[in-house]
């Protein structure tokens, strides 16, 4: 069914979650994963020129942090899964839909903080985007809260 998946992540606890389920999906399948981080252009644009390349610099140095929880996800699993890594700039919501298109992906793989009401609207949220522009299934997970009882440690 599935025999490409994105895996969009941005390294935080609310993706941790969803980078699991994304394993689980590509080994049930025997899925190829593509663990993809998007660098916000705009983020990197509206900081001063004097600290751009810094920014810039430490944003990919987190994003490749945040692709080697996807391996190591897959390893914790003694997974045997094709993973490819890649790191993009743009808009994030547009750049994981066209990475997903490119790839051919069966479907996408991404987390959300479960934000509702005025919380959602004014920090915006990368997956809603991403659910309603996509034109590939889009698999988000939802981060559990520290009470939640389905919550495992990793």
């Amino acid at each position: 069914m599935f025999d490409t998946i994105v895996v969009a992540t941005d390294g935080s606890d609310s993706v941790r979650r969803a980078v699991d389920v994304a394993v689980d999906v590509a080994v049930r399948f025997d899925a190829e994963v593509h663990a993809l981080y998007v660098v916000d252009s705009g983020e990197v644009e509206s900081t001063p020129d004097e600290v751009r390349d810094d920014l810039r610099d430490a944003l990919d140095d987190h994003g490749e942090d945040a692709l080697e929880q996807v391996t190591d996800a897959a390893i914790a699993r003694d997974a045997d899964l094709d993973i490819t890594s890649e790191v993009r700039e743009g808009r994030p919501a547009p750049e994981i839909a066209g990475y997903a298109r490119e790839v051919d992906a069966g479907v996408v793989a991404m987390g959300t903080r479960g934000r509702h009401g005025e919380n959602r609207f004014l920090i915006g949220s990368v997956a809603e985007r991403v659910v309603r522009t996509c034109p590939i299934p889009v698999l988000t997970v939802r981060q559990l809260t520290d009470e939640d009882p389905r919550r495992t440690t990793i």
